[in-house]
């Protein structure tokens, strides 16, 4: 794992480090397949400024957990939307470096290209770690006027600036939408069958599921 830059910067270098960044995102697929696949997410006390960045590896299709790493952090970044890389890259890439197995892909909570400057939390990490990843998020940053139909694998394509840059996908019937994108090297077409493989009987991907409860139950309680 090659550093790409500091973390302690402030909201304008942030800000130019994405733009610096986004142009070394390869959006196609560079792997032919994929054994196990980890889920990446971040949950913050309510009393204090810690956070707990967890990773969670599981098998690929069977979805059963391998590995599991939890790593404490303190919240040094304002919350703006748009920069949470800043805010959740550091513990989760501690966490990353502390897994005895490596993932092939891995899935965030958050945005990958369908992101104001092309460059959220699974793109960012995504180059940092050299790894396939995947932005899926359950709010949008890019402003869109329709939904997708309620059936399953029902879609509603994202645009930037007029490019084709993710989905609202329905990933269970009647639920909400998550937002799909690609982070990197991989592509948006890719990147929606795998969220929709992977969501067995719940709304979120179980490897982000996973990731969460586990994250949540680290978190102490008031």
């Amino acid at each position: 794992m090659k550093p790409l830059h500091p973390w302690d910067v402030t909201v304008e270098e942030a800000i130019r480090i994405q733009e610096d960044l986004k142009g070394s995102i390869v959006l196609e697929n560079r792997f032919l397949k994929w054994k196990t696949i980890a889920g990446a997410d971040a949950s913050y006390s309510r009393h204090h400024p810690l956070l707990w960045g967890t990773i969670a590896v599981l098998t690929y299709p069977e979805l059963e957990l391998l590995d599991q790493v939890t790593v404490e952090g303190e919240v040094n970044f304002p919350y703006i939307p748009g920069l949470f890389s800043f805010r959740e890259g550091p513990v989760l890439l501690k966490a990353f470096q502390k897994l005895k197995i490596k993932p092939d892909l891995i899935l965030f909570d958050g945005h990958g290209i369908a992101h104001p400057r092309g460059i959220g939390l699974a793109s960012h990490l995504g180059l940092w770690l050299d790894l396939p990843s995947i932005g899926c998020a359950r709010t949008s940053l890019i402003k869109e006027s329709t939904a997708p139909e309620k059936e399953k694998g029902s879609v509603r394509w994202i645009y930037r600036e007029g490019e084709k840059v993710g989905a609202a996908l329905r990933t269970r019937e009647g639920v909400k939408p998550l937002f799909v994108s690609p982070g990197h090297r991989i592509d948006l077409m890719t990147s929606l069958r795998i969220v929709l493989s992977t969501c067995k009987a719940y709304r979120l991907p179980e490897p982000l599921r996973k990731a969460h409860q586990i994250s949540r139950n680290r978190v102490p309680r008031p």
